[in-house]
């Protein structure tokens, strides 16, 4: 589903108006991004489909433009945004068309809030880990307590009997309050994460959702990425320079590094082409390796 159909970034003749108007406001400021960014790529109109893709390197500003559809679009996001009131100013003069249906919510997600959620989850093992491991000492100082126990002391006797009618699993099992908390790793979590967040029917704006993700696991969200399309009727702004991701199926890519800014198939984006040439380089080592 299409719902973010097309948004307008500003002409230089705009940028002009918006820095006379802050002169004219005696208001001076040293920093003026993101004037000049996209205008002098000729970026003006940027049409979406139901995956669309920002690619380019460091300072290409895709991270930039994401932030800016998502600040227009009054998305939710974990974190508070704070560009600066040129940032602020530009965006409020930015334009877009939305399809007739609404989506069900507008969302941001940074590849940070992927790396706070498995920092929470570290530290939610880290504790369960610590609970287990002193019920585990409370279990075998029960088990082989041999002292007779006053029956005035309820909980000491009822703790004596469990540890000598049970295994230590189940007695630690049943004591620990959160014992539906899993070790995962760290891709197996932010693939977790993925999937708690995405919901039917809305638009998802990602800030290269590959970070922390190994090889496997971005090939995992890449088929969790185009299922969400295809099944939950989801909408996709992503900013990636992963070749994992920009081989998501029949996405539209925009290219930042190329002046004018131009869409571009994913096998045409120099970042891809780096991989596929290292590998055609060592395309006989794979071929031996084969023959073993």
């Amino acid at each position: 589903m299409v719902y973010l159909k097309n948004f307008s970034l500003l002409s230089e003749r705009q940028e002009h108006d918006i820095l006379y108007y802050e002169e004219t406001r005696q208001i001076y400021n040293n920093n003026y991004y993101p004037l000049h960014l996209f205008s002098q790529k000729e970026f003006k109109e940027i049409d979406f489909d139901k995956i669309t893709i920002f690619y380019g390197g460091n300072g290409s500003g895709k991270t930039t433009l994401v932030n800016m559809i998502a600040e227009k679009l009054d998305a939710a996001r974990r974190s508070p945004l704070s560009k600066g009131r040129m940032f602020d100013l530009y965006v409020s003069h930015c334009n877009y068309e939305m399809a007739f249906e609404p989506p069900m919510e507008i969302k941001l997600i940074t590849s940070d809030d992927v790396f706070d959620y498995l920092l929470d989850i570290r530290s939610i093992n880290a504790n369960v880990n610590r609970e287990k491991e002193r019920l585990s000492k409370t279990y075998l100082a029960h088990k082989f307590n041999r002292d007779e126990v006053p029956f005035d002391q309820y909980d000491e006797l009822k703790m004596t009997y469990a540890a000598q009618t049970k295994s230590m699993s189940k007695f630690v099992r049943e004591r620990l309050a959160n014992n539906n908390i899993t070790e995962w790793s760290n891709g197996e979590s932010a693939l977790m994460f993925w999937e708690r967040e995405i919901k039917e029917n809305s638009i998802y704006i990602l800030d290269e959702p590959e970070n922390s993700l190994s090889a496997e696991n971005q090939m995992k969200l890449k088929k969790f990425i185009e299922e969400s399309v295809r099944f939950y009727n989801c909408q996709f702004i992503i900013s990636t320079h992963s070749p994992f991701l920009l081989n998501l199926y029949d996405a539209k890519i925009y290219d930042l590094d190329e002046l004018p800014v131009k869409t571009k198939k994913w096998t045409e984006l120099p970042n891809v082409l780096v991989y596929y040439n290292f590998f055609k380089e060592h395309k006989k080592e794979f071929d031996n390796k084969e023959d073993k």
